[in-house]
């Protein structure tokens, strides 16, 4: 039983997996606002490139 609550392996695991959760949270958050960005400037380089300015 000692040996089971001294043994941390696992907790490499869950911390990794925090990390990843945290991350993924971070992204779903800002990807809304990067995605309307983006296609704001694309919209802008079709417009130049269709009017050729």
């Amino acid at each position: 039983m000692k040996k089971f609550l001294k043994d941390e392996s696992g907790a490499t695991a869950i911390e990794y997996g925090l990390i990843a959760a945290a991350m993924g949270l971070g992204l779903v958050t800002v990807m809304p606002t990067l995605a309307g960005s983006i296609t704001g400037k694309f919209g802008s380089l079709a417009g130049h490139v269709t009017s050729g300015k």
